[in-house]
């Protein structure tokens, strides 16, 4: 499975789940088991790979912006859906964090924000397929802190100053 298969199925079920991720998720696993256990593995390469790559403090801000407030498992749950919007979002969200206001719609917080299930998904999808757990994916060990500089999560003046447009748009607008 290439970048654009997997961008495809993560696209196409979030489509059919009207954006609702734990029903995205769902519908990943009934893809995922229709594909060869190889795949599924290949899918949790690029998922985990990206899950990865977004373990960097300025999402984790953005997050805690979006959700007011994000501890390690809500910022773990964020990643996971952060993928689950797909590649544009995706990939907008890692080159500026901030862009998040204009990259996402609408957003519920009683829905969005939270992908655990996706996290799972191509698991589920692998055990079903084999009755095994997924083996290692053969991938580097994440790292074990955020990527970038700390920052002070809890300071609303830095918050609003390094994430303005989310600021405004998620934030500004309820005081």
């Amino acid at each position: 499975m290439d970048e654009a298969e997997f961008w495809q199925l993560v696209d196409a079920a979030r489509e059919e789940a009207g954006g609702d991720p734990e029903e995205q998720a769902d519908l990943l696993v009934e893809r995922l088991v229709q594909l060869d256990p190889e795949s599924v593995l290949d899918f949790a390469r690029h998922f985990e790979s990206r899950y990865d790559r977004a373990f960097r403090r300025d999402l984790w801000g953005a997050a805690w912006v979006l959700l007011d407030g994000a501890d390690d498992d809500a910022f773990d749950w964020f990643r996971c859906w952060l993928i689950g919007q797909g590649r544009e979002v995706f990939e907008g969200a890692l080159h500026d964090p901030d862009a998040l206001a204009d990259l996402l719609g609408d957003f519920d917080e009683e829905i969005d924000g939270d992908g655990e299930e996706l996290g799972y998904a191509a698991d589920e999808a692998y055990e079903r397929l084999t009755g095994l757990v997924t083996p290692d994916l053969g991938l580097p060990a994440p790292p074990p802190e955020p990527e970038g500089e700390p920052f002070d999560l809890e300071d609303d003046d830095a918050l609003a100053e390094r994430y303005p447009r989310l600021w405004d748009r998620f934030v500004g607008g309820e005081e």
